[in-house]
């Protein structure tokens, strides 16, 4: 079954982000919407994955074209090819008439592969091809389309763990995660529960022709209280319901309808535990595996293996990676050289002194 067209014409919905850890996410939003770069969006189902993508589209250079969203796991096997790649009259029964595919539909503007991981190996073969290509051919066609798409997935499934039972391609998923966005649970971001309350207040009174409403303060804390099994979703489910039965405009206590499910462990079960631990306790306990092991020279594997996630971290930014760290641009560069992270043409080479050590310059 075929997902509809997402009007191009409809804005982007504004994101209520306003937790210190949606906030972080949004600023890496801004950096890398204007690119053309593939983005992976991973989160729970509920989260918002598809309103993260509609936001990139819309700072994008693409905003005024089409944003495209299909649901991946929607998609019937039998025809997931001819609703992605298109396909033409006869080319199997039922194909009375030729028809554009999903990609062909997105042209000019974002494609958005929503639950990419439930996609058949044998179309991410195909997939592939389309991004590397940058052309469709349509099912029942030798001629080759060219396409100009930018394509934005989703998942909620990790897909390394999908990898290594084969069930998705290694080659694929570098391709589509050139960057990569997490989206936590929504009770890993508690402030954000009561402003996106408020905004679904608002937009369902407008829709249901309601005068203003808001919350008690009784109901502002039975919804922060609450685990968001099923995240933002269920967050606007329960806030239509209450709408519908609330009297005087006051959503109380007792209009919350919330589901007693808790929400999924975790697929390792040790990540439990590491979730309950500080930063520094993590810390603590990385420190001690690397003591028992007893590794040569470890303040300077230490400092190497920071430097190489935070460059990673900020997006190979070597800016946003010494300010990170607190350092110069000019340190931070030549540990990036001598990690082999840079590599520049070297008109001149000087050398400086940080600490004991004598780094190289080359500039």
């Amino acid at each position: 079954m075929a997902v509809p067209l997402r009007d191009r014409a409809l804005p982007a919905p504004p994101l209520v982000f306003e937790d210190p850890s949606s906030q972080a996410l949004l600023g890496h939003v801004r950096q890398v919407a204007p690119s053309d770069a593939s983005v992976l969006i991973i989160g729970a189902t509920g989260t918002g994955k598809e309103l993260v993508a509609r936001q990139i589209h819309a700072l994008s250079s693409r905003s005024a074209g089409p944003f495209v969203a299909v649901n991946c796991g929607a998609l019937s096997a039998s025809l997931v090819e001819a609703e992605l790649f298109g396909h033409e009259k006869g080319a199997f029964t039922g194909a009375h008439a030729a028809k554009p595919g999903w990609f062909e539909a997105a042209n000019g503007g974002t494609l958005f592969l929503d639950e990419i991981g439930d996609l058949p190996v044998a179309l991410q073969v195909k997939l592939l091809r389309v991004l590397q290509e940058r052309e469709v051919v349509r099912l029942g066609s030798r001629k080759s389309q060219p396409i100009d798409v930018r394509v934005l997935a989703a998942t909620n499934v990790q897909l390394d763990h999908a990898i290594s039972a084969g069930q998705f391609r290694e080659d694929l998923f570098y391709r589509l995660s050139v960057v990569s966005l997490v989206l936590k649970p929504l009770r890993e971001r508690p402030l954000d529960i009561l402003p996106l309350a408020r905004h679904f207040i608002e937009s369902y009174c407008r829709r249901l022709g309601h005068a203003p409403a808001r919350l008690a303060r009784a109901a502002e804390l039975k919804l922060r209280q609450h685990p968001w099994p099923g995240n933002i979703r269920e967050l606007e489910n329960v806030i239509h319901h209450s709408l519908l039965v609330c009297r005087n405009g006051l959503l109380e206590a007792d209009d919350l309808h919330l589901s007693q499910r808790q929400p999924a462990p975790p697929a390792n079960p040790s990540a439990s535990a590491a979730n309950d631990l500080t930063t520094e306790q993590l810390l603590a306990q990385a420190f001690a595996k690397l003591f028992e092991d007893q590794a040569g020279a470890l303040h300077e594997k230490v400092e190497d293996a920071l430097l190489r996630a935070a460059y990673r971290f900020c997006h190979q930014n070597q800016v946003h990676t010494a300010n990170l760290l607190g350092l110069t641009r000019n340190v931070t560069r030549s540990h990036l050289i001598r990690l082999g992270e840079l590599t520049v043409n070297k008109r001149r080479v000087g050398q400086y002194r940080q600490g004991d050590r004598v780094l190289n310059l080359s500039v």
